[in-house]
């Protein structure tokens, strides 16, 4: 390695992405169902009661959608884009009989999530009966979750703000064990890299930089008085397993996490396996 490659490594090493924290504003809320009227309005009740967080501001709208406000995915698209609300909720398989089998979030949830760019809260479908016993009652236990945590300044101000305050708010990162060991093998079968320093140099800094990260928003949360407990996790695994375990363990009420790729239409995998897996806590999908 030349001088040159040695700064180069050095400057990039030492730069590090700053967390910007910025209080979410959120004025109308859209509550989305396929139920009578009625039964869309007690619904609507029990999320706001969930959400307790946003919901205690009487300045947010909020709008009550029943089942006969729409029927085809273009009379919902066309339904939000009049309403244009700043977070939507509802629950997988919506118009559908599908939640009946857990492999699919349903096609107007997929519209919702991908086609606009709206947070979407999902919440267990209210006949399926699979809904933790601790979830529905209140955010004070949220996690957010990333593959690449870092310099993710919205999923982290979006789980401050649906956080209780006062209360725990995960931020999480878990590299994924299975391709950090096929790259590691790849690199033992090149004679003129040293396998067992590349193995410890890359492994601690793929450690770093999202604890690096992390560190930084308990520091800027705390200087901004954002009033939550953060906890934080950075660790090698299985995504799917290492968060679900991570949500049993800790009675987690809210995940939030990304679901949109640039380069794909379709939702990012890791998300959607996520989304379609987890279907025993609601999902604050961005």
């Amino acid at each position: 390695m030349t001088r040159v490659d040695q700064f180069e490594s050095m400057f990039r090493a030492a730069s590090r992405e700053v967390f910007v924290y910025e209080r979410v504003n959120i004025e109308s809320v859209l509550v989305i169902t396929d139920l009578a009227e009625l039964e869309a309005s007690l619904f609507g009740d029990q999320v706001r009661q969930f959400l307790s967080v946003i919901s205690e501001d009487e300045s947010i709208h909020w709008r009550d959608v029943s089942g006969s406000e729409f029927q085809t995915a273009g009379e919902l698209m066309a339904l939000v884009e009049s309403a244009a609300p700043d977070v939507i909720c509802t629950y997988r398989n919506l118009h559908s009989t599908a939640w009946k089998w857990p492999y699919s979030l349903g096609t107007h949830v997929d519209l919702l999530t991908q086609h606009t760019d709206i947070p979407v809260l999902l919440l267990p479908h209210p006949e399926a009966e699979r809904t933790a016993k601790h979830a529905l009652e209140n955010t004070d236990m949220v996690m957010a979750i990333a593959s690449h945590l870092t310099g993710d300044h919205l999923l982290v101000n979006m789980a401050v703000r649906f956080t209780e305050e006062n209360q725990t708010l995960w931020l999480t990162h878990v590299e994924d064990q299975a391709t950090f060991d096929r790259y590691m093998e790849v690199i033992s079968k090149i004679s003129t890299i040293d396998t067992d320093g590349a193995r410890e140099d890359v492994l601690e800094r793929l450690m770093k930089e999202p604890q690096d990260y992390i560190d930084d928003c308990i520091e800027v949360l705390a200087r901004a008085d954002a009033r939550v407990q953060i906890r934080h996790l950075v660790t090698f695994g299985h995504h799917l397993s290492e968060y679900k375990q991570l949500i049993e363990q800790h009675e987690v009420d809210l995940l939030v996490l990304n679901t949109k790729d640039e380069h794909q239409l379709a939702m990012q995998g890791m998300a959607y396996a996520l989304a379609v897996e987890l279907r025993q806590i609601p999902l604050l999908m961005l």
